[in-house]
């Protein structure tokens, strides 16, 4: 399946594991719907995913899959974990701005 660059991908229990083991980088927004700084930050991801070829940007609701949430230990949201071929490469626990996450991607894209 190819991915547009501005594109945001729901995950669930279904489609996991085999997004986050892909070979590009894969960011996973760990969010719920009653959580006012996520919708700030998914404003902030939202702009971002159009400029990011290499990266694919996605999004898991943890009260519909708290087993996934659970597994990574998300304690806090909003969490951002960025992922390489299944592994988890670096994290961000709270909303940030559009430079510091424009910042944490260009790190891991040198």
């Amino acid at each position: 399946m190819q991915h547009k660059t501005n594109v945001l991908i729901h995950l669930n229990d279904k489609n996991f594991q085999s997004e986050i083991k892909k070979k590009k980088l894969v960011l996973v927004d760990f969010w719920a719907e009653w959580c006012n700084p996520c919708k700030i930050f998914s404003e902030v991801l939202e702009k971002v995913c159009y400029k990011y070829e290499n990266i694919i940007f996605t999004k898991l609701n943890i009260e519909k899959y708290k087993n996934i949430a659970e597994q990574y230990n998300i304690r806090s949201i909003p969490t951002v974990l960025l992922f390489k071929n299944g592994e988890v490469i670096d994290k961000i626990i709270g909303s940030i701005n559009l430079t510091q996450l424009e910042n944490f991607l260009n790190k891991h894209l040198k």
